[in-house]
């Protein structure tokens, strides 16, 4: 995931701003004590969104509490996790592990190759535990490599990958939710793959990095063509949302969705203007 799954916290009320910020809390927590503290630094907000819409579909029991941490050693912070939590910890795990691979051959980072190394025996652990995911992110990692390598300029075959990832993430049981989850996370695998193309679209373009979009680069329609695309993408999502029976958190699950999702993408191209404008950024 690219980390655009944050809510607009502005527009939270204080108890959801509280409920959002004690499940990432939680999930860091985890991470640290189930991992080693190094792996606090792959936390990101896109696996709290994942606690959030299984916690709300299946009402798993809480456990919560107040400590200090190395972030916070002075001022305890609130927490609450629950058996999801410790699934988006596996998750984030093993998608941090063949991300560290996949930046390794890419780039012949050394960090990326110290830090895979650090998670290679909790991978093949994780491996063992969820075949079926392990088994769509390596598949993912493998179609994005080889559209990579040929410089398809594909958005959709690039996109498709990263549904094919996202669907199988979100589908924790085989049950009777698995088949409206798996919609739901395909079609946000295609929205996050869309967003993240965007996003990087100059520094790619600068740097040679693929991006599917590199055609599109410096046009003056630019905003509104992606923005359309977005949207298009961001509808067939929300139907397949709108189809769990969803209650606890369903409002700052919506918040995420809706406007969290786009802050990064509206102030990209308010920057654009202001700059066109001649204003200050």
């Amino acid at each position: 995931m690219f980390g655009y799954l944050s809510a607009d916290r502005s527009l939270l009320t204080p108890e959801e701003d509280e409920r959002y910020r004690s499940a990432y809390c939680g999930l860091c927590r985890n991470l640290r004590s189930r991992f080693g503290q190094l792996a606090g630094l792959t936390l990101n907000y896109d696996l709290c969104f994942l606690i959030l819409i299984l916690q709300s579909l299946y009402e798993a029991e809480e456990v919560s509490g107040s400590d200090t941490c190395l972030a916070h050693p002075r001022t305890p912070r609130s927490w609450w996790n629950c058996c999801y939590t410790d699934y988006a910890a596996d998750m984030n795990i093993a998608l941090s592990y063949l991300k560290f691979c996949d930046d390794w051959k890419d780039d012949g980072s050394p960090a990326a190759l110290l830090a895979s190394r650090k998670l290679r025996a909790e991978y093949a652990r994780l491996k063992t535990a969820y075949p079926r995911q392990c088994r769509a992110m390596e598949d993912a990692m493998d179609m994005l490599g080889r559209l990579e390598r040929n410089g398809t300029e594909d958005a959709d075959a690039a996109s498709e990958a990263f549904a094919l990832l996202m669907a199988e993430v979100f589908v924790i049981h085989e049950d009777r939710w698995a088949d409206t989850l798996r919609a739901f996370g395909s079609g946000l695998g295609r929205v996050l793959y869309i967003m993240d193309a965007v996003m990087d679209l100059n520094r790619d373009t600068v740097t040679g990095s693929y991006n599917p979009f590199r055609r599109y680069y410096g046009l003056a329609d630019n905003e509104k063509r992606f923005r359309d695309i977005l949207s298009m993408l961001l509808g067939d999502c929300l139907y397949h949302f709108d189809r769990l029976p969803l209650v606890e958190d369903a409002g700052l699950l919506k918040n995420i969705l809706c406007f969290g999702l786009w802050s990064g993408f509206n102030q990209k191209f308010a920057q654009g203007k202001e700059r066109e404008d001649g204003k200050s950024v």
